[in-house]
Order: structure tokens, then C-alpha cells, then sequence
């Protein structure tokens, strides 16, 4: 791999590897753009098959943050870690106290949160090291648990999308297709029940399925039967990549919004959707709540203030779908584009404040 050749194409800023032998700590950070802010992006454990795997999923997951802060309206720039080694057994106070001195050897350019295989409670050991990192434990002053949060964002990122398919925001009545009911869909699945919203559910968990026909009145269908439900909205919750070859000619769903990430196999499925008249909320955008309920933690976190930040998401998805109209392009384009002006502005605006203030001292 050819490191500062896929830096420049993609305009990442740096490239940080830590390595301590004490604790055995090996990881990677990445931050891609702080055009906006710091950047913020979790910290992910994971088992990797080789260290430039690792390095790839990093910088990968670092231009993310970036377009999800962006489209979020969050003043934060974009990045990610992780930590190779295997959450189930690597882990130590050790290890994490001396990933959290790199955190604040980095000064504020990077903040962290918990991501895939890592908990709130080792984002608490880091905190001893560093304050540059949220998602500790609501004894320190945090959030807690984000995943009503992020329901939340996704069912007001829903409201929008129906909206532009229906011609009405309200749900009440409306037919949704819901998989997977893990505990954000579980907290959307009150809203919308709430709502009086019709809910078609799948999963793998039984447990999770009777608690959705028996709290919500939920019919239950198969896991390979949800694509092809007759339903209004279909809400992927669960497993990315559930929109691609085999499941686009199933859908009846003239809108697709769902909290899962990575919900296009590949982007030319969210062409295709786009040319069947189906109304996709692009994944990065709905399911921001998550990420702007922990921003708020750097202001000394006050819920209030993070939700009515969350409602915004319906704004945000009312902005993605009159770019797709201007411009002629899928949704999934047009959040990329969203984010991208917004960046481009301020870098614009930024360089012209610094040629001005170079003008000044010329002419003195």
C-alpha cells in the first residue's frame, strides 16, 4: 500500500501508529479533515488479518466521520482508530491508558468515543490519561447509553423522508418494515408505535421478536421475507449491505430510512433505487444522533440542548433530498455533496481570511 499516494487522493492529514511494548497496544489513528473542528470518531478493537487491513479500515472509517460531522452540521472533522488485538482478551488498563496518553499527545486534534469492540467502561480508562474523549460513563459527566438517542434522529430522518414520498410527515397508519430489533430499533419502534404506525419485524433473536409483537403489536415475518414485505417504509436496522442485487427487486417500500450503516452494497444500488422512485434516506445522515448526542459532552453535556440538535436530522434529510432534485443525482450522491459544500465553504472562506490579513501586512 502505497500510504501518502492514498493520502493525497484522498485528502487525509494524518496517519498516527502507537505502539507500546509493555501493554502490548498497537494502533492506528486516522484523521482525514479538520476543516470543521477536531476530529471525532470511535475507537474500534478488532481482530485484524494484517496490519495493512488495519490501516485501510481505519482511514476508511476516518473519511466517514468526516461527511457524518459534516452532514450532521457538527463543528468536527473526521477520524477513527482502532486497535488491533481481540476485544475478548487483549484488553487492559495497561493498554488503554497508553492509547489515551497518544490521545493527548494529539492535543485536541483528535477525539474518541467507543466503537466496535470497545465500552464505555474502556473509555473510562482512557479518560484518566486524556479529556479528549466522550462516551464515558455518566458519572464523568456523559450521555449514557446513545442508542435512544440515535432512534430518535432516525425516526425524525423517517418524518422527512415520508414527507417527500407521501406528501405528509405523519407515520399514523403507515406500514413499516423493520430489520432487525436491536436496542436502536427497539427505542424507533416505540416512536413509531406511538405514532400509530403499522410494524412488520424481523430478527434472529426471538426474544427481541416477542417483545416487538407484545409491546408494540408487531407482526413477524422471516428474516429473508422482510425485503419483500408490502409495506410503506422498510427500515434496515441491523446489518449493512441489506440493498443490493438480490433484495432492490423485492422492495414495495416507496421509502427506504433505517439506522443501520453501510446500507448500499455498492453505490450503483443506490442508483437504482433512485431510478425506481424510492425515497432512501442515506444512512451517514439519519443515523447521526448518535455521534451529535456525544459531541454535546465537550459543551458539558445537557440533553435538551443535544436533542433538539437530533431533530435537526429532519432538516438535514429535507436539505440531502432537495440536492438530489436540483442536481439530478441519487440521495446517497447528494448527502456526499451536502457534506462536501459545507466543507469547501469554510476551507474557501478560511483561505480568503488568510490572503486578506497577508494584503494588510503587505501594504504596512
Amino acid at each position: 500500500m502505497e500510504l501518502f499516494k492514498y493520502m493525497e487522493t484522498y485528502d487525509y492529514e494524518q496517519l498516527v501508529f502507537c505502539q507500546d511494548r509493555q501493554s502490548g497496544l498497537k494502533a492506528i489513528i486516522a484523521i482525514h479533515d479538520t476543516t470543521l473542528g477536531p476530529a471525532l470518531g470511535g475507537t474500534r478493537m478488532w481482530t485484524y488479518e494484517s496490519e495493512e487491513a488495519a490501516v485501510e479500515d481505519a482511514l476508511r472509517l476516518a473519511r466517514g466521520m468526516t461527511y457524518k460531522n459534516a452532514a450532521a452540521g457538527l463543528n468536527l472533522g473526521g477520524g477513527k482508530t482502532v486497535i488491533m488485538g481481540d476485544p475478548r482478551k487483549d484488553k487492559s488498563e495497561e493498554l488503554f491508558r497508553a492509547f489515551g496518553r497518544y490521545i493527548q499527545g494529539l492535543n485536541g486534534r483528535y477525539i474518541t468515543a467507543e466503537d466496535v469492540g470497545t465500552t464505555v467502561e474502556d473509555m473510562d480508562i482512557i479518560h484518566e490519561e486524556t479529556n479528549f474523549v466522550t462516551g464515558i460513563s455518566p458519572a464523568y459527566g456523559s450521555s449514557g447509553n446513545p442508542s435512544p438517542v440515535t432512534a430518535y434522529g432516525v425516526y425524525r430522518g423517517m418524518k422527512a423522508a415520508a414527507k417527500a414520498a407521501f406528501g405528509t410527515d405523519s407515520l399514523e397508519g403507515k406500514v413499516i418494515a423493520i430489520q432487525g430489533i436491536g436496542n436502536v430499533a427497539y427505542s424507533l419502534c416505540h416512536h413509531l408505535h406511538n405514532e400509530g404506525a403499522k410494524l412488520v419485524v424481523t430478527d434472529i433473536n426471538k426474544e427481541a421478536v416477542q417483545r416487538a409483537v407484545e409491546e408494540f403489536c408487531a407482526t413477524v415475518v422471516q428474516p429473508d421475507e422482510i425485503y419483500g414485505v408490502e409495506c410503506d417504509i422498510y427500515a434496515p436496522c441491523a446489518l449493512g449491505a441489506t440493498i443490493n442485487d438480490r433484495t432492490i427487486p423485492q422492495f414495495k417500500a416507496k421509502v427506504i430510512a433505517g439506522s443501520a450503516n453501510n446500507q448500499l452494497k455498492d453505490p450503483k444500488h443506490g442508483d437504482r433505487i433512485h431510478e425506481m422512485g424510492i425515497v432512501y434516506a442515506p444512512d451517514y445522515v439519519i443515523n447521526a444522533g448518535g455521534v451529535i448526542n456525544v459531541a454535546d459532552e465537550m459543551y458539558g453535556y445537557n440533553s435538551e440542548r443535544a436533542l433538539k440538535k437530533v431533530e435537526t436530522i429532519y432538516n438535514n434529510i429535507e436539505k440531502v433530498l432537495a440536492i438530489s432534485k436540483r442536481d439530478h443525482i441519487p440521495t446517497h450522491v447528494a448527502a456526499d455533496r451536502m457534506a462536501e459544500e459545507r466543507i469547501h465553504k469554510l476551507r474557501n472562506s478560511r483561505s480568503q481570511f488568510l490572503q486578506n490579513g497577508h494584503h494588510i501586512l503587505s501594504r504596512r
